[in-house]
């Protein structure tokens, strides 16, 4: 039986490795099959014919990873990307043989994004996002204003105009964005899943984008349906702004007390300090998908350009590997190092290559119709809008604290030398980025990966390699990126101090997370670590258990078992009564439905159990 024969049996018999590989793909459904067994066909032939085979090898032993072979290389599709959703709406696009043209309130824009979300989904493989939403929204919303204003002057007292209008647009608001996560959280795109898409908010201090930001909150903290469930999708990514909303003299403070409420809730909004964002990408931009950030661009006319842009993917880098092969030689490892930094080079390379045979017609919303910005024609080359710097594709690394390990031991993160070492390693990475960069005309960038999965594969496949290494491969996971390690008992004041220097040096991708206790009885201590983070790092989210037991009505954290997650009250483990969401990459997942991979498992019973009876 040959490789692609294995892979779909294991498909077939709903092997774990296979088909839980992804937290938001409910795997029992046909739709999601389908996609499940086109990516084995896709990632079976990118291995065996499309990939040159010294990348290929380097994937399959777990030297790197090329992300996402079940779409790419296969097709030349990109990855994720910011949607320039302003002009769409503006000046109208077109999807299929619909032509739409410019909302003229803010229902219809609100359900005409939702159009443009799931045809760009399906259009690329990775996450999408909508930035400041409550701005874009907020023009459609004065025709709203002025049809409520001129039935009110038929119908209503003067003196009450006012309160009647003012009543009316809060209504409208509120349906319009409620049916925006309904219909997102029903909708799912060609590869089988709910869109990958983000919204980022909160910088708008006019009467409309105030209504707007309350309504998106209030939406999540009400929750879906009649259980009042977590949604999952949108990723909320709130804007935190000294003089906007920071502290209690700003004019948005309340909304932020409604974002700090909702985070202790439904684990979302995350946080974006705007501050800290500015300096480390150079301007300000909610992330694409997840995690993955844009550099500051300027075009022709030398307006900042952030909307219409994209990743055109990762290859990542298994870091832990290169330590323990070098057996404690630091020499060893620099040589090692550099050879398979010309690997991560070729991967990288290959895949401009493929997209060079791209065309507009591949995928019209993006090329054609204003996702990307520019309207391309059919004669014109896609590497257009990716090459001048515009576009970003990532070098990708995992395992920092692993690798520090094997040189330093377990608790390096308390030596000045030991962290010294795991950045040394990123601005090694960052003289290849700023290399390539100039030399291909697209922006390589420095991605703390976003890896689920890979958590999990580059360790197993190390410990058939090399065995049990006690606090490297012995865990069963590596840590990802430059994390601070899950099983040890940290603040989240000391956690931020500690990883707020990385960024800096793999900017082109990163998320800061601290876990919680239940918080909901003291927001205040929510509200003190967001606070600590604003003049540290641009990008925080908060972990906390908001797992529910529709039978005992527990809520709180469910026990972690080798098949899935149990009610601590009542021992329900049914998935149809008990909702458990977990944070799987940057994003929410219910895992009850897909019980996690064994790293991602263990990864989550380790943070659960330091940090259950944490306060702060």
């Amino acid at each position: 039986m040959n490789k692609l024969e294995q892979d779909l049996t294991k498909l077939i018999t709903k092997d774990p490795t296979v088909i839980n590989e992804n937290a938001n793909k409910d795997s029992a459904t046909f739709s999601t099959m389908r996609d499940l067994t086109a990516g084995v066909v896709s990632k079976s032939y990118a291995l065996d014919y499309l990939l040159p085979k010294h990348i290929a090898e380097a994937h399959k032993s777990g030297d790197i990873h090329f992300h996402d072979l079940d779409y790419h290389p296969f097709q030349p599709l990109t990855n994720c990307c910011l949607i320039d959703a302003k002009n769409m709406l503006k000046h109208g696009f077109r999807i299929g043989n619909a032509s739409v043209t410019s909302q003229k309130s803010i229902q219809t824009a609100s359900a005409q994004l939702v159009q443009i979300i799931a045809n760009v989904s399906s259009s690329q493989y990775g996450g999408c996002t909508i930035d400041r939403v409550d701005e874009l929204l907020s023009d459609y919303v004065k025709y709203n204003e002025a049809k409520h204003r001129k039935l009110a002057q038929q119908f209503v007292e003067d003196t009450h105009i006012d309160a009647y209008v003012d009543h009316q647009i809060t209504q409208d608001i509120n349906d319009a964005i409620e049916s925006l996560e309904y219909e997102i959280n029903t909708l799912y795109t060609s590869n089988g899943q709910t869109p990958f898409v983000t919204l980022g908010f909160g910088l708008g201090i006019d009467e409309y984008s105030r209504k707007i930001q309350q309504a998106i909150l209030k939406t999540r903290i009400k929750g879906l349906g009649k259980d009042r469930i977590t949604a999952i999708f949108p990723k909320l990514v709130f804007s935190i702004k000294k003089g906007v909303n920071f502290s209690q003299d700003d004019p948005n403070y309340d909304i932020k007390k409604l974002a700090l409420e909702c985070s202790t809730k439904r684990m979302y909004p995350d946080i974006l300090n705007y501050d800290k964002t500015v300096e480390i990408l150079g301007d300000f931009k909610a992330p694409m998908g997840c995690r993955s950030f844009l550099p500051e661009w300027k075009n022709k006319q030398g307006e900042a350009e952030n909307n219409g842009r994209c990743n055109l993917g990762v290859v990542t880098l298994n870091v832990p590997r290169i330590a323990i092969e070098s057996n404690g030689d630091m020499e060893k490892l620099w040589e090692i190092f550099h050879e398979r930094m010309q690997i991560m080079h070729d991967a990288l390379v290959y895949r401009i290559k493929r997209m060079e045979q791209a065309t507009p017609d591949n995928a019209p919303i993006l090329y054609k119709n204003g996702a990307f910005k520019h309207y391309l024609s059919d004669e014109d080359s896609v590497m257009s809008l990716f090459k001048n710097k515009r576009a970003t594709l990532s070098i990708g690394y995992i395992g920092l604290y692993e690798a520090a390990t094997v040189f330093y031991g377990p608790e390096w993160e308390k030596t000045a030398r030991g962290k010294a070492f795991t950045l040394q390693i990123l601005k090694a990475m960052k003289v290849y980025q700023l290399e390539w960069t100039e030399r291909y005309d697209i922006w390589f960038s420095i991605y703390s990966t976003p890896s689920e999965s890979l958590t999990d594969r580059f360790c197993r496949l190390d410990k058939e390699k090399f065995g049990d290494i006690l606090d490297i491969t012995s865990k069963g996971y590596y840590q990802n990126s430059f994390h601070y390690d899950v099983r040890k008992d940290i603040t989240p004041f000391e956690k931020i101090d500690f990883e707020k220097d990385y960024p800096f040096y793999a900017s082109g991708g990163y998320i800061h997370y601290c876990e919680y206790p239940k918080l909901d009885h003291n927001i205040k201590a929510l509200e003190a670590v967001w606070d600590y983070s604003y003049d540290k790092i641009s990008y925080l989210g908060t972990n906390i258990p908001i797992d529910h037991c529709r039978l005992c009505d527990f809520k709180g954290d469910f026990k972690t078992t080798p098949t899935g997650y149990q009610c601590p009250e009542c021992g329900n483990s049914d998935p149809k009564t008990v909702d458990v969401v977990k944070r799987t990459c940057g994003y929410l997942g219910n895992p009850v439905q897909r019980p996690t991979i064994e790293g991602r498992h263990k990864e989550i019973c380790a943070r659960v159990k330091h940090m259950k009876n944490q306060s702060i």
